[in-house]
């Protein structure tokens, strides 16, 4: 088995066609499916079920692109190690909710200092991006303070004041209870201190509408079409221009650290540490 079978299954199990995968590679198809075969015999196990759509992992497969990330994640990490470079370079993927105020900041001096490096950006809520920083997809995350997994360490970036946000017309908390929860996904760390708001105060939503993106979120309320929780530094321009009503809720439910998260047994490259560095000092 070689590293290189390691890196097409997990492309096929990512893509989950060998199109697809072939193309992120940019290798000829029938190579990766004489390596799959190659790679099933070795190890005397179907890797993946064949279908119309495509292939998906069997309960073998799914075993083994665990090892496999965890494999390839320690060679890409020995490398570095060995290399000890002291000045960033090559790839950095980094995770983060929509709403992080000082991130433009932080990217763009980051950027600036440390031009060799490829860097990558990925939303999502709290709870998807804990998972893929624990599961190499990403070397960290800047997410909403939460019950972290005990392998990861946390870096504290700032803390901020979340908000109940409706438009104009709405004058009082009671008023806002019979609004729908405009919202992101399950795992979103500020819906979940609303729900317990919520839970607190014997409130059950008539409604809970789910969003894929903050601005969407908030072209809804403004158009009146419910109620949302988020900083109050992503919507102060909102409230200044009478677009929206700021209500506050009880330090309990509004208090919120936002953390950059990595794992804590992944070697410190000077691509990370020096992106770390750049958030102490731009926060």
């Amino acid at each position: 088995m070689e590293f290189k079978d390691l890196e097409i299954f997990q492309a096929v199990a990512e893509q989950g066609t060998i199109t697809g995968a072939a193309k992120q590679l940019n290798y000829v198809q029938s190579n990766l499916t004489a390596r799959i075969h190659k790679l099933e015999t070795e190890l005397n196990t179907p890797l993946f079920n064949r279908h119309r759509r495509g292939m998906s992992l069997t309960p073998e497969g799914k075993k083994l692109l665990t090892y496999s990330q965890r494999i390839l994640s320690l060679t890409e990490e020995m490398k570095q190690a060995v290399q000890n470079q002291t000045e960033p370079s090559g790839k950095l993927e980094i995770g983060t909710v929509e709403t992080v105020i000082h991130l433009p900041k932080i990217l763009s001096s980051y950027i600036q200092n440390y031009q060799n490096v490829d860097l990558s950006i990925y939303t999502g809520v709290t709870e998807t991006l804990q998972r893929k920083v624990l599961n190499h997809k990403l070397d960290g995350a800047f997410v909403t303070e939460s019950n972290f997994h005990p392998d990861l360490v946390a870096h504290q970036v700032f803390q901020e004041e979340l908000v109940l946000i409706s438009d104009p017309s709405a004058s009082s908390l009671e008023e806002l209870k019979e609004k729908p929860f405009l919202c992101f996904s399950k795992g979103c760390g500020y819906r979940a201190r609303l729900e317990n708001w919520y839970k607190d105060e014997n409130i059950a939503p008539k409604r809970v509408m789910e969003f894929g993106t903050l601005e969407t979120i908030l072209q809804s309320v403004k158009m009146g079409l419910g109620v949302t929780f988020v900083p109050r530094s992503a919507v102060v321009h909102l409230e200044q221009n009478g677009l929206i009503t700021c209500h506050s809720l009880p330090e309990k439910y509004s208090t919120i650290n936002t953390l950059f998260i990595r794992r804590a047994d992944t070697y410190l490259t000077a691509t990370i540490e020096k992106f770390i560095e750049t958030i102490e000092v731009n926060k």
